[in-house]
């Protein structure tokens, strides 16, 4: 037990560290160190790495070079974990105007306006922590439905992270009522839907292969008619991103159809290859270090 609570605090004050560091130098330099400690993971974590590449060979055609491909999906992590550190001082309105470009916000703007509210809908790409931290920014109230970490000092420290830029957080176990209430008060809630990583999910086609895919965004449209609206932050060249805002996948028009258990799937699989799309477009920005398949 002693052991594993030095693990903890190890683990704990290395983050605390990271975001001190990163906190404390220009961003540039920030990502340079990032780089070096991905690289230094990606050459002596044998697990990761074989995890990684083989993910990028159900995304990518024959003939690309996994190594290399996978090595900038640990760059893209070390990134990643920077912006997250420095989000509070980094989502500014100067930021914004500079670095960031928003497509087709008025997706969100219309599904509001409707009443019902938005799920937003994301997976582990670009930096999601980033996009939820610029929308909530720009005025939208988001409940994010969050993992929690084993380590609750680490736990703390993320979910400070996300609060601290106006984003309220609830537990995967609580999410339910507490996302149904936010939609009901027309808000948004925000959940990734890329893997499931735990044993409730229904296993679809996905990359190629099955895998098993989070239902809360279909329960959460079925009980309450808010669409699904796709929102993706993904990292473009010279310090740039791009916010994109995909078409909503509206509720079906008659509630007794919607919330038959076959719409679930239909749904699901609506959403599914929005993200699939998004992956293949992007591959070394999904940052997914567990095996995706289906067990």
């Amino acid at each position: 037990m002693h052991g594993w609570h030095l693990n903890i605090m190890f683990k704990y004050w290395l983050y605390k560290f990271g975001q001190f560091f990163v906190n404390r130098l220009p961003l540039s330099v920030s990502y340079k160190f990032a780089i070096l400690l991905a690289d230094l993971k990606y050459y002596f974590s044998f697990r990761d790495r074989k995890i990684v590449q083989d993910n990028l060979k159900h995304i990518l055609p024959p003939g690309e070079n996994v190594g290399v491909l996978a090595r900038e999906v640990f760059r893209n992590f070390g990134k990643y974990l920077v912006e997250f550190f420095r989000i509070e001082k980094m989502v500014t309105q100067d930021f914004i105007d500079q670095h960031v470009t928003i497509k087709n916000i008025e997706f969100i703007e219309q599904a509001l306006e409707k009443g019902k509210g938005g799920i937003l809908l994301t997976a582990h790409l670009g930096n999601w922590e980033l996009g939820g931290a610029l929308l909530s920014f720009l005025g939208y109230p988001i409940t994010a439905i969050a993992l929690p970490h084993k380590e609750r000092p680490v736990n703390d420290l993320f979910n400070h992270q996300r609060v601290v830029r106006g984003i309220k957080v609830v537990p995967t176990h609580l999410a339910f009522k507490a996302c149904c209430d936010a939609l009901e008060k027309n808000e948004l809630i925000a959940l990734l839907a890329d893997r499931d990583f735990g044993s409730k999910g229904k296993v679809l086609e996905f990359l190629g292969d099955k895998a098993r895919i989070p239902k809360g965004a279909a329960l959460f449209a079925q009980e309450t008619q808010a669409p699904i609206i796709p929102v993706f932050l993904t990292r473009e060249e010279d310090q740039h991103f791009t916010l994109s805002v995909g078409e909503p996948i509206m509720s079906l028009r008659n509630h007794e159809e919607l919330v038959a258990e076959g719409n679930t799937v239909r749904i699901m699989k609506k959403y599914t290859s929005v993200i699939e799309n998004m992956i293949r477009r992007y591959p070394t920005q999904w940052l997914m270090f567990r095996g995706f398949r289906a067990s």
